[in-house]
């Protein structure tokens, strides 16, 4: 259950300790809140400071939208598919596995040499107008396509990884499933700041608490331009990790010949939609959340050595129909840097097959919280499907 943090315009619902929560995070939410298009607002559990708006929040605004309530990730998401495989028909040595990985799909600022043939991602067409509609996009990224071409089918650096993951507990234990979190690459990213750098010029936005909390109002060609920009790098990132989910499975299957796949699972969770509450149409961003209608199958990572989480959305109109993306980060990447060393980070990713050196020290898993304690505090917004451990992980 919330709790209604009052002292704003609108309530503020809050699906996490209040006490918990950073106090810049909570000026944040209050900015927010205050804002004279915001509808309501709701705080997932894995809530923490971000740029403009917290990460883990679902911002509901009636004809308007905030390019900082969605994030720089335009479409950041995950993906997950269940194989026919158990931990039984896995190599003894995973590092091959890992390896194949990493050699089908470019990690960090990587990119492929040539774009993927779109042949090989089935279930998924209208390329040719996808890529058509790439003259339309903001002028200053028409240069950019034939790197956004390349890199399209690859995954990132920062928080996004690959995992081969074994389900815990349950009928299907020892069950192996595949999964990653990717978005819309450098392309989603530089359509987002021309976008707010935009926005922060127009004169509705001139008295605002926070710059980055500038917005776009219906009805402008500023608000077409974002919206036009803002559906495609969405479109963009999940055929990214439509591509990557096609290479992955190829990638195990070239170790493990007989696996076969169900069909994949994939949300976003930086994103904007069109969804209507309390009878008002409303443009609703998840910054750092999933969509949990009732029904819907969602995907909320922990970090890259505690597991996962499949889940069903159980469509609580007060949260939005939304749910936590995972388990959220506990403390900044350079305060990570500072506590931990390489030592730390591979006993803490002890069992998983995985970079262990100093370069991925900031995605330790005591610099996320704790994501059992993250599940708890939202079942009335999700329920349990499945309980995922990771066996490999591939990061950036």
């Amino acid at each position: 259950m919330y709790t209604a943090v009052e002292g704003s315009r609108v309530p503020i619902r809050m699906w996490a300790d209040p006490t918990s929560v950073e106090d810049q995070a909570m000026r944040q939410l209050h900015n927010v809140a205050n804002l004279p298009w915001v509808h309501g607002v709701a705080v997932m559990p894995d809530v923490h400071y971000g740029k403009g708006a917290t990460v883990g929040s679902v911002i509901a605004m009636r004809d308007a939208v905030s390019p900082a309530a969605v994030g720089v990730d335009i479409g950041c998401g995950m993906s997950a598919v269940r194989t026919s495989l158990t931990a039984a028909d896995l190599p003894d040595d995973l590092l091959k596995l890992r390896r194949r990985i990493e050699s089908a799909v470019p990690v960090g600022f990587g990119l492929h040499k040539t774009p993927v043939n779109p042949a090989k991602v089935h279930g998924v067409g209208g390329w040719d107008t996808f890529w058509k509609s790439f003259g339309d996009l903001h002028t200053g990224v028409q240069e950019l396509h034939d790197r956004a071409a390349r890199q399209i089918g690859s995954l990132g650096g920062g928080n996004h990884f690959i995992e081969v993951c074994l389900e815990q507990g349950g009928d299907d234990e020892g069950r192996v499933w595949l999964m990653l979190h990717s978005g819309s690459r450098n392309i989603g990213k530089e359509l987002a700041e021309r976008h707010m750098a935009v926005a922060r010029k127009l004169p509705h936005n001139a008295d605002l608490p926070d710059p980055d909390l500038a917005v776009f109002v219906a009805g402008t060609p500023e608000m077409r331009a974002y919206r036009r920009d803002l559906f495609w790098a969405q479109d963009y990132a999940a055929r990214n990790r439509a591509t990557m989910v096609a290479l992955v499975k190829q990638a195990l299957k070239d170790v493990v010949p007989q696996a076969t796949f169900d069909d994949a699972i994939s949300c976003h969770h930086n994103y904007v939609a069109e969804e209507t509450y309390d009878d008002v149409e409303l443009l609703v961003t998840r910054k750092g959340a999933i969509r949990a209608g009732s029904g819907d199958l969602g995907i909320i990572p922990g970090s890259m050595g505690t597991g996962s989480y499949i889940v069903r959305g159980l469509g609580n109109t007060a949260s939005f129909q939304s749910a936590s993306h995972g388990a959220g980060r506990r403390m900044s990447r350079n305060k990570a840097k500072k506590l931990f060393t390489a030592e730390d980070l591979a006993a803490q990713t002890a069992g998983v097959e995985c970079r262990k050196d100093s370069g991925v020290v900031d995605e330790i898993p005591a610099a996320y919280k704790d994501i059992e304690t993250v599940i708890k505090a939202q079942t009335d917004l999700v329920e349990v499907v499945a309980h995922l451990k990771q066996v490999v992980c591939v990061k950036g």
